[in-house]
């Protein structure tokens, strides 16, 4: 019998009780066909290759990332902290190698949700790789992390979250957004004052196919990857590229998935979108693991699969060509710092945010303290439609003591003031999280 090169733990989480509606394509059969399929192919009798139950992630554990308003039971349901407890199951495996390699099958998504949450955007609440690697971070130290999001549509709350981190190089790989949701991810979006460069995005044109999202892979994200240095790579392995995907207009198959993941080597990776539950899902999860695991999958073909009829173009090929050359040129040698203000040692930007599933409107401004000696503290002001105005304030791993000192001085102004209805403090050198309500 086939044995695993590389052995792989495999978390399952199809949230039977969550859905948006009952024929939503956000739904538990995208990982019901899946886990048929890959029990039909015998997956689970491979040495090496072992199924896990998913861990329950807490409300610290979200806190630890996210500004939740009001808080974080308000926009959470257990299948969320399930799904994110399945990514913390994954990484644990490989932490304390019961495993080389993991994969968590879970869903609710989670990469459209950013550093500050008042509901759902992208059928996203929480995001569930960024609690995972906080968890990580918390518990084995200043981790380095290469986040690479796979997904079609750009990983604009991933990105958000680590916007101001030097330690997380996020990589999103998607449809450009002049043509699909969220119409962010511009190569020019390349991170906050103290983190340029370690944002990177590779929008590629309607049409694109195994042979552009591989060059794209070999040309930006293997080069840029080796630059950073990681400790862990993370796969957001979103799957929607698929030429069949119903809400997509990409050209990727199968065999590409495989062969992406094959080249990525990423430590863990995490599902993300994917919306052709049967026709490509659970080809493409099985090549995917197949992949990871280091075995044969030469095999695997989707339904429908005609190399010709979602062969790219060459004007798209010399479209993509010309694209990567010009991202690796802005992130080796980034202009910035970005689009912004800077007032009395800060740096700010103003949001104007829609929540798509939940039909909310947020209003914010991220303000990051410009520190010779950290990152710097981050302020959020913020209020939506749901939501009166709200101070979110972070002390980052790593932050100086004067930064800690003026994270904490914020916050309790804020209380003293009484102009925010709540507010919320995480200072991640004391591993201490504090919420009020005025």
């Amino acid at each position: 019998m086939l044995k695993a090169r590389h052995p792989l733990g495999i978390v399952f989480f199809p949230a039977y009780d969550w859905a948006i509606s009952p024929t939503h394509p956000e739904r538990q059969e995208r990982l019901l066909y899946t886990q048929d399929q890959l029990r039909e192919e015998g997956v689970f009798d491979i040495p090496g290759v072992t199924e896990l139950k998913p861990d329950l992630a807490s409300h610290e554990d979200v806190a630890r990332v996210h500004f939740c308003f009001p808080d974080v039971a308000a926009v959470t349901t257990t299948s969320h902290l399930i799904s994110a407890g399945g990514a913390i199951r994954a990484a644990r495996t490989v932490m304390e190698k019961e495993a080389e390699r993991a994969f968590a099958l879970v869903r609710p998504p989670g990469h459209h949700a950013m550093k500050v949450v008042h509901g759902s955007r992208g059928f996203c609440n929480i995001n569930i790789e960024a609690v995972m690697v906080e968890w990580l971070r918390e518990r084995y130290g200043p981790l380095r992390v290469a986040i690479v999001d796979t997904d079609c549509h750009h990983g604009d709350g991933t990105q958000d979250v680590y916007w101001n981190d030097p330690d997380t190089l996020f990589i999103s790989l998607h449809q450009d957004g002049r043509t699909l949701y969220p119409g962010t991810g511009f190569p020019l979006e390349l991170g906050g004052p103290r983190a340029l460069g370690t944002t990177v995005n590779v929008p590629l044109p309607p049409g694109t196919s195994d042979q552009g999202f591989l060059f794209a892979m070999r040309e930006v994200v293997m080069p840029l990857i080796e630059d950073f240095k990681p400790d862990l790579i993370i796969n957001s392995a979103g799957q929607d590229n698929h030429f069949s995907d119903p809400i997509t207009d990409m050209a990727f198959s199968a065999q590409g998935y495989a062969q992406l993941t094959e080249l990525l080597g990423a430590d863990i990776a995490v599902l993300e979108g994917g919306y052709a539950i049967q026709g490509a899902l659970p080809y493409v999860n099985l090549g995917l693991v197949l992949s990871m695991a280091g075995l044969d999958y030469s095999h695997v073909r989707e339904p429908g699969f005609d190399p010709a009829a979602v062969r790219q173009s060459d004007k798209v090929t010399g479209y993509i060509e010309e694209v990567c050359r010009d991202i690796v040129k802005e992130v080796r040698n980034p202009r910035g710092p970005g689009k912004g203000d800077v007032a009395n040692g800060w740096f700010s930007r103003r949001k104007t945010l829609y929540y798509d599933t939940d039909a909310i409107t947020e209003y914010q401004t991220e303000s990051v303290r410009l520190c010779d000696h950290c990152r710097g503290v981050v302020k959020y002001e913020t209020e939506s439609t749901r939501n009166p105005l709200c101070l979110g304030v972070e002390a980052p791993i790593g932050a100086c003591e004067r930064c800690v000192d003026e994270a904490y001085r914020i916050y309790e102004a804020g209380q003293i003031k009484g102009e925010y209805r709540h507010l919320a403090l995480l200072d991640r050198v004391g591993k201490n999280y504090l919420s009020f309500t005025g």
